[in-house]
């Protein structure tokens, strides 16, 4: 899965990150951009394994190609 947060003091949003970056991604806004201010916001999930979604690709080529391959070779 990945993640973002939204900052709750301005408009800003970080990137899609993974779940141990995010914290400290908003951490780090607050300190630069609102000292003082305990964090707050939102952090919002996109509810996808980024990291198995070019596993889940390299299978449909390979299926493509074992249904094709042999059409093409039976001329």
């Amino acid at each position: 899965m990945a993640y973002r947060y939204w900052c709750g003091e301005c408009r800003h949003r970080s990137p899609w990150l993974r779940e141990y970056e995010i914290e400290q991604a908003h951490t780090d806004h607050y300190v630069a951009e609102h000292p003082r201010i305990a964090p707050e916001g939102r952090i919002e999930s996109n509810g996808k394994n980024s990291e198995g979604a070019s596993g889940c690709l390299l299978v449909l080529v390979v299926l493509a190609l074992l249904l094709i391959l042999p059409a093409v070779f039976q001329r």
